[in-house]
């Protein structure tokens, strides 16, 4: 991954409304099929804003290739949902891409009430095969940014205690996909020590593993072998995850703090 040579503005929409809405920030929204917009949709659905960011040179070098549009897409119909957004184009490879992000969203919309780490940088390699290029480009993304973005908002968090959310979406998915699994498993701890270290601004935070979701990028073969792991015989959806996310984010969910909880349907 390379930094892009001009930053993008955000791209601000607002709808009619009058009533202040609380602004989720959440990461890796590239995909109109994927978990990140998925959860989108839904806390826009449950009275949110949403400010987004994604990285479309990350799509272009995976198997399913960059969706055009896709970020104006999902803006407009989060839009139509009542939600005010902004639209982030950020390489999460990039130090200072923590920062920009949430000066971007500040500026088109607020300050952040919840963080929801949706992000990936996920290519398939084992322990003997894994380059150290690909390695290093794994934690980057997928730890140091998360880190970085968990840090930033615990900086800024301005909202009333008890309100704050940090949800990370992780795996468990090691063998054969080393650099991802691993970057993902330090991405749970850094996490977790947030339930704990921003306990006085009374921010919950909860790492979710969503287990096999298709979201274009399995083939046949590995969707046989989910299946067949997986006893109630589906795979898992992007609304599977947002749902739960939703409910972390609501006031309901606010006893639910530090857990790496499972929604992957009894997967093995």
């Amino acid at each position: 991954m390379t930094t892009a040579e001009q930053q993008p503005q955000p791209v601000r929409q607002s709808p009619d409304s009058a009533s202040p809405r609380p602004l989720a920030l959440i990461t890796g929204v590239g995909r109109t099929v994927g978990i990140g917009a998925g959860i989108a949709h839904r806390l826009a659905a449950s009275g949110w804003d949403i400010a987004f960011s994604y990285w479309t040179p990350y799509d272009r070098r995976m198997a399913w290739g960059e969706e055009q549009g896709a970020a104006a897409t999902i803006a407009a119909s989060l839009a139509e949902q009542g939600a005010r957004t902004a639209t982030i184009e950020a390489d999460l490879s990039a130090p200072d891409a923590a920062a920009r992000i949430f000066d971007e969203a500040e500026l088109a919309i607020g300050p952040v009430t919840a963080l929801v780490l949706s992000h990936a940088e996920s290519v398939d390699s084992g322990l003997l095969d894994t380059t150290i290029e690909s390695f290093d480009r794994h934690f980057a993304v997928n730890t140091r940014a998360s880190w970085l973005l968990i840090r930033e908002y615990g900086l800024r968090f301005r909202a009333p205690a008890g309100t704050g959310r940090i949800v990370a979406l992780t795996s468990d998915h090691t063998v054969g996909n080393l650099p991802y699994g691993a970057s993902k498993g330090a991405l749970d701890r850094i996490t977790l020590a947030a339930a704990h270290e921003l306990a006085h601004l009374g921010v919950t935070a909860n790492v979710i593993n969503p287990g096999p979701v298709d979201t274009g990028w399995m083939n046949e073969e590995v969707e046989e072998a989910c299946l067949r792991g997986t006893p109630l015989g589906r795979l898992g959806t992007p609304q599977d995850t947002a749902h739960l996310v939703d409910f972390l984010c609501s006031p309901q969910g606010q006893w639910v703090n530090g857990q790496l909880l499972k929604s992957n349907g009894g997967s093995a």
